[in-house]
Parts: C-alpha cells; structure tokens; sequence
C-alpha cells in the first residue's frame, strides 16, 4: 500500500511519539512538535485517512491515534527506506 509522502511524515510521527509516551497522539500535539508546516485540521483528516487504511485507531473518540499492528509494521519494514532524510 503506498501512503504520500505527507501521510507517512505523519504515521511516522505518530509511532515515534507513541513508542515514547505509551499515549494516543493528538493532531495538536504533531502540530506542536513537528515541522509539518499544516494546520491540525489537516492533521486530522491525514489522521483520519490513516485510520481508515488500518494503520492507526484511537481508543475513544476524543482521543488521538494510536499504531495498530499494521501501522507498526510498516515503520519497521517498508519505513526505514522511506522514512531516511525525513
């Protein structure tokens, strides 16, 4: 599955984060810590797509977005490629 260029910046964000903090990730939170150069509402639809592809989910609906396994897998296998110089 191929993901932008955008999308994986953020999904690698995401796993980054989370593998710190052990929290869900907030679009504010990315916007805050990163130089995604975006607005949290576009965090959050690329979130929200990310989602819908199986690599993210969040545990309640006011939370932000946790890895899933296949999320995890792809910043482990096809990410270290793609993720370099980012």
């Amino acid at each position: 599955m191929e993901l932008s260029e955008r999308q994986t910046k953020i999904l690698k964000a995401i796993v980054e984060k989370y593998m710190d903090t052990a929290e869900p990730v907030g679009s504010h939170t990315l916007e805050r810590e990163s130089e995604f150069g975006v607005s949290p509402a576009t965090l959050r639809n690329e979130m929200a797509r990310l989602e819908e592809l199986g690599f993210l989910t969040h545990p309640h609906t006011s939370a932000g977005r946790v890895p899933t396994t296949m999320g995890t897998k792809y910043y482990i296998n096809e990410g270290k490629s793609s993720f370099r110089g980012r």
